[in-house]
């Protein structure tokens, strides 16, 4: 086993040369300039040969038009700030980034996690490690650092070998991480671009884009998934692995271990975590309650369900849930009181989205083009047609949406960033053939998650590598990525086989949202 876990493997090589490859790619901003621009030229030059579109249910066709002309430079130049600021998931992320902020920032989350591995029984650890990691897009990418971390202490607390609890959960948040029971600031970004994408056939209507259209979808994987996971942490993950010698920690001594496994937690924090949790519980099922409620203002036209207020207010309702998980424990002791000011938090949270504001604004411009220049919808029925042509289409063409994004995302690790490029064209390309915007978000998030975390271009994966060595020194990447591909393999497959289950027993993927077009 040593020598498996010491010695250079082939796959290093590759390895090594796949990353200085995948290095030379420019920043996601730049890369959204530079499609912007090729989509610049290339709608001119169409257009200069009176190329038309004939989207289905319109009389007329479409004309392409050019966006380095006088009308397009002209239309560019007066939208640019609009499309930004109209933007959908622009908003809707802000609003639930500050609550999660306030729930982080105050040491509510952080506590949740601790308590919920404490005095769990060692032969069920790595199952609520995958459980808990599947969930982990609810703290964005935070999780990629709090909950490998945590799971590295249980494992070495049950006495079980923490290098497998960190890398499993790292895993776990990765391939897993667009499912989930919960919903999250994810749900809410890709959805956005999901609909900006639908809007480019303003002409077929039936459905339904909101944040939670994939719950149930995503709720079964969330469920299903880290039992996949727990068997290959303790099964695949763990006995491949060196084995762990406690007595030689070069990061941590073994005293000071003890210690922090028993300070999971205070009774301060528990007392904290107890009352703020059962707070907004009852304020979750509050706000549940009267959206069921028959006649309901929180209710939709004509008493439905979705679309509604409520659903449409999701972003702020989570925002608030999490704004008073947070804010109850610090006020209750879980904090000092230094730390129970809530205004740097929110501003810390705005802070840390910055980065995903400036991308939104190059992806506004690129999509804004191609919403004018009817470039979009030339694509999306090219696609369409070149599908049926070769008798692809149904489950063929969402088969196709995971393999093309599983392997872009071994480049791409955005995940808007990536839909933003596949959406504008898969999701007309997919309503097109009868599909509905939730299906072919649904196929997206199969292969968004599933190669997220073998990926040399997934920072955090470096993160989980250097954490990883604290307990075993001679870790090499090429060992650690191969340790995970089982995970990614077995992961990508129970993920198409929900979505297979899915689409062949015709169940809706959320609340209001068939796979197929009515």
């Amino acid at each position: 086993m040593k020598a498996l876990a010491r010695n250079p493997l082939p796959l290093d090589g590759l390895l090594g040369r796949v990353e200085r490859w995948v290095n030379r790619l420019p920043h996601p901003f730049v890369l959204f300039a530079g499609i912007f621009g090729v989509a610049a030229v290339v709608s001119t030059v169409i257009a200069a040969f009176d190329v038309s579109v004939q989207v289905p249910g319109e009389k007329s066709s479409t004309p392409v038009l050019g966006a380095l002309t006088p009308e397009g430079l002209s239309h560019l130049l007066a939208t640019a700030t609009d499309s930004f600021m109209a933007f959908p998931a622009l908003g809707p992320v802000l609003v639930i980034a500050m609550g999660i902020g306030v729930a982080q920032g105050t040491g509510a989350l952080e506590c949740l996690m601790r308590i919920a591995f404490l005095r769990v029984s060692r032969r069920w650890v790595p199952y609520l490690v995958a459980f808990v990691a599947c969930q982990g897009h609810v703290l964005a990418d935070s999780a990629y650092i709090l909950l490998p971390s945590l799971a590295a202490i249980v494992f070495k607390a049950v006495g079980r070998n923490p290098v497998a609890g960190l890398l499993g959960a790292f895993v776990c948040v990765g391939s897993g991480y667009d499912g989930g029971i919960l919903l999250g600031t994810l749900d809410v970004t890709t959805t956005g671009i999901t609909k900006s994408a639908a809007d480019l056939l303003p002409g077929i209507d039936g459905y339904q884009v909101h944040i939670a259209m994939n719950w149930f979808f995503t709720a079964a994987t969330g469920l299903l998934l880290p039992l996949v996971g727990g068997f290959l942490i303790d099964r695949v993950l763990e006995p491949r692995l060196a084995p762990w010698n406690p007595k030689y920690d070069p990061a941590h001594a073994g005293a000071e271990d003890g210690a922090a496994a028993e300070a999971l937690a205070t009774p301060a924090q528990r007392r904290a975590l107890l009352i703020s949790g059962g707070v907004t519980l009852v304020a979750a099922a509050a706000m549940v309650t009267a959206w069921l409620l028959p006649g309901s203002p929180l209710r939709g036209e004509d008493g439905v369900l979705a679309p509604s207020p409520f659903v449409d207010s999701l972003a702020l309702v989570l925002s608030g849930l999490f704004f008073l998980f947070g804010i109850v424990y610090a006020r209750c002791g879980g904090v000092d009181k230094e730390a129970r000011a809530v205004y740097p938090h929110l501003i810390g949270a705005v802070r840390d989205m910055s980065g995903f504001v400036v991308l939104v604004f190059a992806i506004a411009q690129t999509i804004n083009l191609l919403t004018w220049s009817n470039l979009g919808k030339l694509f999306a029925i090219g696609l369409a047609d070149g599908a049926k042509s070769v008798g692809l289409g149904g489950f063929g063409i969402l088969l196709a949406v995971v393999l093309v994004t599983s392997l872009l995302n071994l480049l791409i690790t955005s995940g808007s960033a990536l839909w933003s490029i596949l959406g504008t064209v898969m999701v007309p390309a997919g309503m097109l053939l009868g599909l509905s915007p939730a299906a072919m978000h649904a196929a997206f998030r199969i292969g968004d998650s599933v190669t997220g975390a073998i990926t040399p271009m997934q920072v955090f994966l470096y993160f989980a590598l250097v954490s990883a060595q604290k307990y075993q020194p001679e870790l090499r990447l090429g060992t650690v990525i191969s340790r995970l591909v089982p995970f990614a393999l077995s992961f990508a497959t129970v993920w198409t086989v929900i979505l297979t289950g899915f689409y062949f027993l015709d169940l809706p993927l959320g609340p209001g949202a068939p796979i197929h077009l009515p």
